[in-house]
């Protein structure tokens, strides 16, 4: 079994988001440390990007706070490295193709792997498209985790067939960022998927309060939250890491419970 199935073995798995460098790598690292201490199960690390297509202005600030601040993908390499020292929790680097293109696919996940990385999801590459980097991710075993969004309806079985890890069930059209209300039959999304394989599925996009991540785990196999996080990093700054376990904390509880 995969660390990353492994963590949905006992209950609902939450998975928090957080861009690196966001104000800097030492935030980042508390941050990752206190959503650990407080119920994270996998953790997504951003990897910013200049023209991150799929997030909305939250994450998208965060990307630039974080490129300004001098984050470049092998200084986020090397702080995986050392934070995997700190724990076990499984990572996944979240990114965008031109990143890894430009570094080299092969150096990329080659690199991701030295770090302990898990997986890699990268929101913009179809499914039609994924072959040349997944070729690689399983050479260096990486999972490459799929996306399904509510468009997907006569694709979702396709995708589940081949899907690793988990597959990230997209709740709602258009970019990420918190949402008042999710409108999307997240269930019967899931319900095709498990037609054909029992990989789990996590939900995410516009999940911002505990209700919502709890609501999202009754009808699916766990909870990912991202926007809702980095606002309170935006906020807080240096100060934010006790706050984010909090955040983490109140969430990861409601998951767990379902």
């Amino acid at each position: 079994m995969s660390r990353i199935t492994d963590a949905f073995k006992n209950h609902k798995a939450f998975i928090p988001f957080i861009t690196c460098g966001d104000p800097d790598l030492e935030t980042t690292r508390r941050c990752v440390l206190e959503m650990v201490k407080n119920g994270a199960d996998i953790i997504e690390l951003g990897i910013p990007f200049s023209d991150p297509t799929a997030e909305g202005p939250v994450i998208m600030e965060a990307d630039n706070r974080a490129l300004s601040g001098g984050a470049t993908t092998d200084k986020i390499f090397e702080f995986t490295k050392e934070l995997r020292k700190e724990t076990e929790v499984p990572f996944i680097y979240m990114t965008y193709a031109n990143v890894v293109f430009s570094y080299g696919i092969e150096k990329f996940i080659k690199k991701a792997s030295d770090s302990g990385v898990s997986g890699i999801i990268l929101p913009d590459v179809p499914y039609e498209e994924r072959g040349e980097f997944e070729e690689v991710c399983d050479k260096y075993e990486v999972e490459f985790i799929s996306m399904i969004a509510p468009t997907s309806q006569d694709r979702i079985k396709m995708i589940a067939k081949d899907a690793k890890g988990y597959i990230y069930v997209v709740s709602s059209l258009g970019v990420t960022g918190s949402r008042s209300s999710i409108t999307t039959d997240i269930g019967s999304m899931v319900k095709l998927v498990k037609e054909c394989t029992d990989i789990p599925c996590a939900v995410g996009f516009g999940i911002s309060n505990a209700d919502q991540a709890e609501a999202m785990a009754k009808v699916s196999d766990g909870a990912i939250v991202g926007s809702a996080i980095v606002k309170i990093i935006a906020e807080h700054g240096k100060e934010a890491p006790e706050k984010v376990g909090a955040f983490v904390k109140e969430l990861a509880q409601a998951v767990h419970e379902v």
